[in-house]
């Protein structure tokens, strides 16, 4: 999946999105998405690469629990056929929860 595709489904997601951040001060009102990739896993022999997985982490922040929201990004996921694990975490400082959906693209 390249970046392009990846930017078209956090569209689809309808929620304001972001690569990694945004920028100082200009962060949305929640619910927001933003998503990364951290890393890759790749598959190979014989010192040839066969196969690349980009880890993909998308990443929904919300000011209380909305099952909605999650349901929506779940919804685009499930469309595009990606299979993910998800965690949810409370960010005091921020006073945000985040639920982390971490997949393979």
């Amino acid at each position: 999946m390249t970046y392009e595709e990846i930017n078209e489904m956090m569209q689809e997601i309808g929620m304001p999105f972001a690569y990694h951040h945004f920028a100082e001060g200009e962060s949305p009102k929640p619910p927001f998405v933003i998503f990364l990739s951290p890393g890759e896993d790749t598959f190979g022999a014989d010192n040839l690469m066969y196969h690349s997985f980009k880890q993909l982490d998308v990443e929904l922040y919300t000011d209380e629990k909305s099952p909605d929201a999650e349901s929506r990004v779940e919804e685009v996921l499930t469309q595009h056929n990606i299979y993910y694990t998800k965690t949810e975490t409370y960010i005091e400082s921020e006073q945000l929860y985040e639920v982390l959906f971490e997949m393979e693209v």
